[in-house]
């Protein structure tokens, strides 16, 4: 039995042997190295799937099979289009009276007319109810209740009082406020 098989362990056999060994060897080496590179890419623990990977061919079975479905930054653009898309939706709301669907900066419920905002006196926008000062023109808003505020109660009544002569005509100057003549 030697004596064939030193017959057919010819030195080109032994040559074609050592070089898939070799490539068998690299294709180990570069698996592990491909197991530590996307675990890491998917946000996993590499260091964990490096020990895995180097149990040879099941780790990588395993690796292959228990990998996390997404990498890293693919969630993270899932994440984006999420927060986005309820960006999107926040510019709707309902109607607190009958659910209708409205956007934003409707005033009234189209469909039963509830009133949803009130609307500036000077310059014409949509105010939400608790606002006590109009954010695009700054003119004090005439309705809201100025409970929230620690001010004494002299300032608090004078935008309340000033309200009616505001829908007469005022004027703005850099001082503030004051009647037209």
């Amino acid at each position: 039995m030697s004596e064939l098989l030193s017959q057919l362990w010819t030195p080109e056999l032994q040559a074609a042997f050592t070089v898939v060994v070799i490539l068998l060897v690299i294709l180990y080496v570069l698996s592990i190295v491909w197991v530590v590179r996307d675990a890491y890419l998917r946000g996993s623990y590499w260091y964990v799937w490096a020990i895995v990977a180097l149990i040879p061919l099941l780790g990588i079975i395993a690796y292959c099979l228990l990998r996390p479905p997404l990498l890293q930054i693919d969630r993270d653009e899932q994440e984006l289009e999420i927060a986005l898309k309820q960006r999107e939706l926040m510019k709707y709301g309902e109607c607190a009276n009958c659910g209708y669907p409205v956007e934003a900066d409707f005033v009234l419920c189209p469909n039963c007319h509830q009133r949803l905002k009130n609307l500036c006196g000077t310059c014409n926008h949509a105010l939400d109810p608790s606002w006590t000062v109009c954010p695009y023109c700054a003119t004090p808003v005439g309705g809201a209740a100025p409970a929230r505020r620690s001010a004494p109660r002299a300032r608090t009544q004078q935008p309340q009082q000033a309200a009616p002569q505001q829908r007469q005509g005022r004027t703005r100057s850099p001082q503030g406020e004051h009647p037209a003549p």
